[in-house]
């Protein structure tokens, strides 16, 4: 190449951008039926994707939310972080991470990250813990795990609370394990940029039915399990996830073992050419990193076995 394409020479790709957000007849159906039925919100559509998204994920509970954002803010009042606590977070993430936590009222304290999978060190979070550290926050960032095993060591050691921030890792495991059930809860996100959209969404995942009670009463005004409409336990707020919001979901999860095996395949291919240019590190194997998540799906199709060095989660472009 003599000349760069910015500069008016020939292009190298001629290929247009791909579109996104992805969406097929599965979505449209799921749409229509909403708007057609009148039950706008608060329905079937909300209660079927939970159910679906915590079988997904291998959890016994999922408390929906308007964004993932909310999801954080939400799981931190229900695990009693609040002022004058310190939580310790990455510094590599999406800004809610830490916000959520100034939202309670504690303090954000930063911990490095792992070069290899950009995720929370386990070391440097061994380092930061103080009398007033109420929880450790690991990010699962690009669909890589953080140090699990080392954190929970910590958390134990300390009686320490463990909260998975999994806003990259729809349908992840860990040694066979789902992501968001690693933990007292984990929490993902529906965004636009996410390879499982809504616009905007979220969701809490957990195995105790008592905190999902209270993340439940804590995004639908206070309300009180089996209790009457008016019937208010505590003061809550409002993030529920609308009925149009869940149609979308689940056309999304209809989609997702297809769209995943693609980006498997095509982060593979990425991560291979990369390898041979100086200076350039693509992330480590993680061997734990298993994967193997069955999706139920209408038209039975089955998740792939995903490589455990490929990125998968990194981009909805690839």
């Amino acid at each position: 190449m003599s000349k760069l394409s910015i500069l008016g020479g020939e292009k190298t790709c001629n290929n247009a951008w791909p579109a996104w957000p992805v969406c097929d007849d599965n979505e449209r159906d799921q749409l229509r039926g909403v708007l057609e039925s009148g039950q706008w919100w608060y329905g079937e559509k909300v209660a079927q994707f939970e159910r679906d998204y915590a079988e997904l994920q291998g959890c016994r509970f999922a408390v929906s939310t308007n964004s993932g954002t909310t999801a954080l803010e939400i799981a931190f009042r229900a695990l009693g972080v609040g002022r004058g606590d310190e939580v310790i977070v990455p510094g590599y993430t999406f800004i809610a991470t830490a916000t959520s936590v100034v939202f309670a009222g504690a303090k954000p304290v930063f911990a490095d990250i792992n070069p290899d999978n950009l995720c929370i060190d386990a070391a440097d979070v061994a380092g930061k813990i103080t009398s007033r550290t109420k929880a450790i926050v690991p990010v699962h960032f690009a669909g890589h795990v953080a140090a699990m095993d080392e954190l929970h060591a910590i958390a134990d050691k300390h009686q320490l609370i463990l909260l998975e921030d999994a806003c990259h890792s729809w349908g992840g495991q860990w040694k066979g394990r789902g992501t968001g059930s690693l933990a007292r809860c984990g929490v993902f996100s529906f965004q636009a940029s996410k390879n499982i959209s809504s616009a905007e969404g979220g969701i809490i995942t957990t195995n105790d039915e008592r905190l999902a009670d209270c993340c439940r009463s804590l995004t639908n005004c206070g309300r009180v399990k089996g209790g009457k409409w008016y019937e208010h336990g505590q003061v809550g707020t409002n993030v529920r996830l609308t009925e149009f919001q869940a149609a979308i979901l689940l056309g999304q999860l209809e989609q997702l073992p297809a769209l995943a095996a693609r980006r498997v395949r095509n982060a593979a291919l990425l991560s291979r050419r990369l390898a041979g240019i100086d200076g350039i590190c693509p992330p480590a194997p993680q061997p734990a990193l298993s994967r193997r998540c069955p999706l139920r799906s209408k038209s039975k199709r089955r998740w792939p076995s995903f490589p455990c060095g490929c990125p998968l989660y990194t981009s909805h472009s690839l």
